[in-house]
């Protein structure tokens, strides 16, 4: 698998900030954006659901995603965090090979 785009959803910016932190301190991502101010409405438990979130978007590796995920549950306040991975389909090539040489 090629370079990543990991999208994860948090109650806050403080969350936020400390899973960000570790994953890019852990080489598990090159870099995250934190995005605040989400609005979510969701399902959960047969009601509809609606909450303000911050969204982090973590630029990674494929080879990593299950271990970044592992540590986004180790590290998330909610039984069911938001952990979707997507392939990065093409992009800058020094921007992409930065990603690679960014994590481990």
């Amino acid at each position: 698998m090629k370079e990543t785009v990991t999208l994860v959803t948090c109650k806050d910016r403080a969350q936020a900030r400390r899973i960000a932190t570790a994953l890019v301190r852990e080489k598990l991502a090159a870099c995250v954006n934190i995005l605040p101010g989400v609005t979510s409405i969701y399902a959960w438990k047969g009601k509809v659901e609606e909450g303000a979130e911050t969204l982090l978007i973590v630029k990674s590796r494929g080879a990593l995603s299950k271990r970044l995920a592992a540590r986004v549950r180790a590290l998330h306040s909610y039984s069911v965090p938001e952990v979707i991975t997507l392939s990065i389909a093409s992009g800058n090539p020094d921007y992409l090979r930065w990603i690679r040489e960014s994590t481990r």
